[in-house]
């Protein structure tokens, strides 16, 4: 009797803690996935604190006390998608594309000009760039239409519909000009389709327009006399082909890009990392952060970014795997492929083997917007995964 007395006394505080985890909602969170993100988002703020304390006279913290912020409020933002059926959006699929086309369209009339574009709202706090959150919403909204129109007309006029809904947000974000977010856009949109099933036929018809649109745009149309691209954005994205040939405009910041990162080798340099700390790396708080922990961390720092991005994406494409519904799988599905298009294209320009089209790095480079969004983002993978525990287990959430 005593015995068994004890063995209750002692599972109590356990029994307690998992009713806790499940009114929070924890108990099926995927927390590698929650590891993964909060880790990188940590790591940067570091970063920030060690590569931009004399950007900003008198304020040390500038950039490293709003990264904080903006993780914090990510997470929260996290944990209260998790808590949402994600199957509901479906149903809202509508009214967030519309929010999508419409946020980014009010852009043009209400929005700021910095830097030779138009891109964020000022807000009284920091300013919101409403293409960030569309990327998201733009998975959510048009993962919807493919699952509703599965059956509603041939082939053919699915892809072309599904392109169209794609395309039509990508091409209002490219007029801004923010040609790097409207390609997030289209890698979404060619995701998505992808994981609803359209036919790898048209995948190799659309890579060809592909093809021939770049050969128009960066040959065809300079050549006549009617240039599409701005002069700084065929510059950039031509560049790193032969950065030597442009080294005092694109060129320039991948040559000091990659010299950074080589210079870091095995451990890095610490705060002997001249090319980052004395400016010659541009925008190395936000494009070109990666740079920054090649040269300040090296081969072994730029290894543990890459591995938790590894881990992020490897959980995402499980959750691909575990999701009780096919519209789960195609938001799960295009919400890792747009990251992994964005670490990809983002390291690979800060490597100079890719164009520089101003991707930030997910999680790492310092923006509310970006930081915020990319949060809600695993918020919505988290619903999956909670959802699909949930169902295997016979239960229903929330």
């Amino acid at each position: 009797m005593y015995q068994a007395r004890t063995r209750q006394t002692r599972a109590e505080p356990f029994a307690v803690h998992t009713g806790i985890a499940e009114r929070l909602g924890l108990a099926h969170m995927d927390w590698q996935l929650t590891i993964a993100a909060i880790g990188l988002v940590a790591f940067s703020v570091f970063t920030l604190g060690q590569a931009t304390a004399e950007d900003v006279p008198g304020s040390p913290g500038y950039f490293v006390d709003r990264q904080m912020i903006y993780g914090v409020l990510g997470v929260l933002g996290m944990l209260a998608l998790s808590r949402i059926d994600y199957s509901r959006f479906r149903e809202l699929r509508v009214g967030i594309y519309t929010f999508l086309c419409v946020s980014i369209s009010l852009i043009f009339v209400f929005g700021f000009a910095a830097k030779g574009s138009r891109r964020a709202f000022d807000l009284p706090f920091f300013s919101f760039q409403p293409s960030e959150l569309g990327k998201l919403l733009l998975i959510l909204a048009l993962a919807g239409f493919v699952i509703d129109g599965a059956r509603r007309g041939s082939e053919v006029q699915r892809t072309l519909r599904y392109l169209c809904l794609g395309l039509a947000p990508a091409a209002f974000v490219f007029l801004q000009p923010d040609l790097g977010t409207a390609l997030v856009y289209v890698a979404a949109t060619l995701a998505v389709m992808y994981f609803g099933g359209v036919p790898w036929t048209h995948f190799a018809v659309i890579g060809g327009g592909i093809v021939v649109l770049i050969a128009v745009v960066l040959v065809a149309a300079p050549a006549v006399g009617t240039p599409i691209l701005k002069g700084y954005q065929e510059e950039r994205l031509t560049s790193f082909t032969n950065p030597d040939a442009h080294s005092d405009g694109a060129g320039y910041q991948q040559n000091q890009s990659i010299v950074a990162i080589g210079s870091g080798q095995t451990t890095g340099r610490g705060d002997r990392a001249t090319q980052t700390r004395l400016d010659f790396v541009p925008e190395r708080h936000t494009d070109f952060i990666f740079a920054v922990i090649g040269e300040r961390y090296g081969f072994m720092g730029a290894v543990l970014v890459l591995s938790l991005y590894a881990l992020l994406f490897w959980r995402a494409l499980k959750i691909v795997t575990l999701s009780k519904n096919s519209y789960g799988t195609l938001v799960a599905g295009g919400i890792a492929v747009s990251l992994l298009f964005q670490v990809f294209v983002n390291v690979g320009m800060n490597l100079g083997i890719m164009p520089i089209t101003g991707i930030p790095l997910p999680l790492m480079s310092y923006g509310g917007s970006s930081v915020i969004a990319t949060f809600l983002a695993v918020g919505v993978l988290q619903s999956i995964n909670i959802q699909a525990r949930l169902s295997q287990k016979g239960r229903f959430a929330w």
